[in-house]
């Protein structure tokens, strides 16, 4: 009985070495996020509760901040208590921070043990609460350095100085010119560990994205994901695997005769054969003496040699060199061992990106919110967020001004509807091949977001279509002014490593007839809405990330408790005038002092309208303010 073919050696080796090298390419191709100057260390830490009156907080930076640096401290009810700024005498950090560089067009790693502290000045503590520092400078490597920290204050209530008067001032002109010119998507993202994201001090993961209501993605470093890499190793290596199956069977299956040879093969000489390998070296390629071979019976090659009489013809198995045990382990291991490191290579950083945020208050492993790469910001206390391929540097905190983004286009089935009539608005997401996309994450319980606002930034509506098999959206919608309107579909697509990839596209609607354009409110801090009065508390600013919150109330009655709206306690959109840019920005997880906590990041002076959605007894109600940073 003949044996089965031996696994060939060389094939497998060569495939793994193949497995190898592209891993290593693969993984070591991803850049890291390259980020400069961040926050790594304050006093109070952030998310601290303090007891007694303090006179200073100081944030300490891995350099020196600018000297036209801004920073804000918000105080419970909104208003500002911040007295100036100084620099600080540089100190040790709790904890080093590694930070990555761009050095003659290669990433490389700086660790920072010294933070430099920029001491801002508090006026007075007028109440108990969360306070936030919010701050907004520019690193010496051109990145924009923004975000927040916030700590608790449970002590007494001290009064401010005589004749001090809040400040109202925002950030220099030229800071925000500056920040903005480098937060395009990818660039810039705010920092902060319970604001809108987290420090960049360090890489991060390739491939990581958010999906629903989880961190946001990382920073798009143009590698594929990990997920993606193990996937196509692992196809590669079950392939090879089914290969060397299908040829063992196919051996087995040929019955009696000589074994297929493997093409690379190299016979190697057994039983005569093999003592008479010597000599057959040493006198060339002559051919030998003897009968013809004659070809087999079956399935196989010629017979080599002679045969000698009595003695049983012998097949010599193809199975060239083989690779022995321990070439195929340490083979196998150099894989497993690349792939880590690898792995490891695209997160290094990471640990000590965790770290940094644990040293300023965050919380990874909590869901705090973390930096889009493609400035996507929809994480609880996500601040505003930007898209790839939407808007000029100058608009980086907005979206959703054009048709097509991110190589995806919104395609409308119709663009007007007579007014009053409720129609069925339908719609598709095409990719760059003209099909339509249908693979959708779920963001906010939902996987896709339909917002319209007319021109005059009236007739605000958040709906939720639903998709055919063929990925045709629709929705009823019911317009009853005549006038223009603006779509804005908000969404993220599922790539194929499982990564989400948000973005939002807008479209032209039109309501034939005649339109009068109703005048935009003037700005105000509270706001009615069936019978509930609701007040904003925070004081926006052009270019900083600033909290916001809302606190409903009942007119005459006990105030309502809110409820969980799509995954949060409220979200906010809000929409510039002029060019319809739209800024969506979502709540911490949980109410903060009793209201409803976002992060905004004005894209720069203009007027704005600001819908809250918020839920009581099961109903949507929607609040409307008008910003004016003019």
């Amino acid at each position: 009985m003949r044996r089965p073919p031996p696994v060939p050696g060389r094939f497998v080796s060569g495939l793994l070495a193949v497995v190898l090298a592209a891993a290593v390419a693969v993984l070591g191709a991803a850049p890291p996020a390259a980020a400069h100057g961040t926050l790594a260390m304050s006093t109070p830490a952030v998310g601290a509760t303090v007891g007694e009156p303090l006179a200073t907080v100081q944030l300490y930076f891995t350099e020196r901040v600018a000297d036209n640096a801004y920073f804000a401290v918000t105080a419970p009810n909104g208003g500002r208590v911040d007295n100036g700024w100084t620099h600080g005498s540089p100190a040790p950090l709790d904890k080093p921070v590694r930070e990555y560089l761009l050095v003659d067009g290669k990433f490389e790693p700086r660790e920072y043990a010294t933070g430099f502290p920029a001491v801002v000045k508090l006026a007075h503590l007028p109440a108990a609460g969360q306070y936030t520092v919010s701050y907004l400078s520019v690193a010496s490597d051109g990145e924009p350095v923004r975000g927040t920290m916030s700590f608790r204050y449970t002590g007494r209530v001290t009064a401010a100085p005589q004749g001090w008067r809040a400040p109202t001032a925002g950030p220099d002109p030229a800071l925000v010119a500056a920040a903005e010119q480098h937060a395009t998507s990818g660039h810039g993202a705010p920092q902060s560990s319970n604001g809108p994201a987290t420090p960049a001090a360090s890489p991060a993961a390739p491939g990581a994205a958010s999906v629903a209501a989880a961190p946001v993605e990382a920073e798009d470093t143009g590698g594929p994901g990990w997920p993606g890499v193990v996937a196509v190793v692992v196809v590669v290596v079950v392939a090879a695997a089914g290969v060397v199956a299908w040829r063992w069977r196919a051996a087995r299956a040929g019955g009696p005769g000589p074994t297929p040879r493997w093409p690379w093969a190299r016979p190697r000489p057994v039983g005569r054969a093999a003592r008479r390998a010597p000599a057959a070296r040493a006198a060339g390629r002559r051919k030998p003496a003897g009968p013809t071979p004659r070809p087999a019976a079956r399935g196989g090659g010629p017979r080599r040699g002679p045969v000698a009489p009595g003695e049983a013809a012998e097949d010599p198995p193809a199975n060239g060199p083989r690779l022995g045990d321990r070439g195929l382990a340490l083979l196998v291991g150099g894989l497993v061992v690349a792939l880590v490191a690898g792995f490891g290579l695209g997160r290094v950083g990471a640990g000590d990106g965790r770290a940094a945020t644990a040293a300023v208050g965050g919380s990874p492993a909590t869901g705090r919110p973390v930096a889009a790469g493609d400035g996507h910001q929809h994480a609880a206390g996500a601040g505003a967020h930007t898209h790839p391929g939407d808007g000029d540097p100058a608009q980086a905190q907005v979206t959703g001004t054009t048709v097509s983004a991110g190589g995806y286009t919104l395609k409308p089935v119709t663009r007007s509807q007579p007014a009053g009539v409720n129609a069925d608005y339908r719609f598709r997401i095409v990719g760059v091949d003209g099909q339509p996309e249908t693979r959708f994450a779920v963001v906010h319980d939902k996987p896709l977001h339909l917002v319209v606002v007319g021109r005059d930034l009236g007739g605000y509506q958040h709906l939720h279509p639903t998709m055919a098999a063929d990925g045709t959206w629709s929705v009823p919608l019911a317009l009853e002014r005549a006038g223009g309107y603006r779509v804005y579909a908000d969404f993220a697509t599922t790539a194929a490593d499982g990564t989400a990839r948000p973005l939002v596209l807008g479209v032209d609607h039109q309501v034939p007839g005649a339109h009068t354009p109703a005048p935009l409110p003037a700005a105000a801090p509270r706001a009615t809405t069936g019978p509930f009065e609701v007040e904003m508390v925070g004081a926006p600013t052009v270019g900083a990330t600033v909290p916001l919150s809302f606190r409903v109330g009942r007119a005459g009655g006990p105030a309502p408790t809110l409820e969980r709206y799509l995954g949060a306690y409220g979200h906010l959109v809000v929409v510039r005038e002029g060019d319809l840019g739209y800024v969506h920005v979502h709540p911490d997880q949980e109410l903060v002092d009793g209201a409803a906590r976002f992060w905004l990041t004005a894209p720069g002076p203009s007027r704005y309208r600001a819908f809250f959605d918020f839920q009581v007894d099961g109903k949507v109600h929607t609040a409307e303010f008008t910003l004016d940073l003019g």
